[in-house]
């Protein structure tokens, strides 16, 4: 009976750059943890500010300012990583902070491609409270060169 009712549910992380909202799927996210050193990756794009080892996994840290074109800072130690799982690898986002889990009904969430019809990395936009908030697809967070740049960099830290 219970899974009639969740029929039509999506769940959200919602996070907080600046005074801005933001979401990805629950279904993408595998943790998130405090904030901690960077390590620089040679070579890498410069949308990523570096790697972390997390339990002797090496993870690439994206900039998600850079992203959205928000003014960069230095990291704080409020600051929260989350991890996040693509096709391709876990990587990590930096945020200001994280609001919780929500649970959307499929009809409050708008297509990006009718809101924001250039924006590949917005896969969805939804209205939280009197919040518009921003739902990212992290498959598409990275463009093909990005991707390619930063496997490169990565196979040298890894071998």
């Amino acid at each position: 009976m219970n899974e009639l009712k969740n029929i039509g549910i999506q769940k959200i992380v919602l996070f907080r750059l600046n005074e801005s909202q933001y979401a990805l799927y629950l279904s993408a996210v595998e943790r998130v943890i405090r904030a901690s050193e960077i390590t620089p990756l040679p070579k890498a794009p410069k949308i990523i500010l570096g790697i972390i080892n997390f339990h002797g996994e090496i993870i690439p840290v994206i900039d998600i300012r850079k992203r959205f074109n928000l003014f960069s800072r230095e990291l704080k130690l409020e600051d929260r990583f989350i991890i996040a799982r693509t096709s391709k690898r876990l990587v990590v986002l930096v945020v200001d902070s994280v609001e919780g889990v929500y649970e959307l009904e499929h009809h409050r969430i708008i297509a990006a491609k009718e809101a924001f019809p250039f924006t590949d990395y917005i896969s969805g936009v939804a209205k939280i409270e009197t919040n518009i908030v921003l739902i990212n697809d992290l498959e598409k967070f990275l463009s093909l060169d990005e991707e390619k740049i930063l496997s490169q960099a990565l196979s040298g830290v890894t071998e």
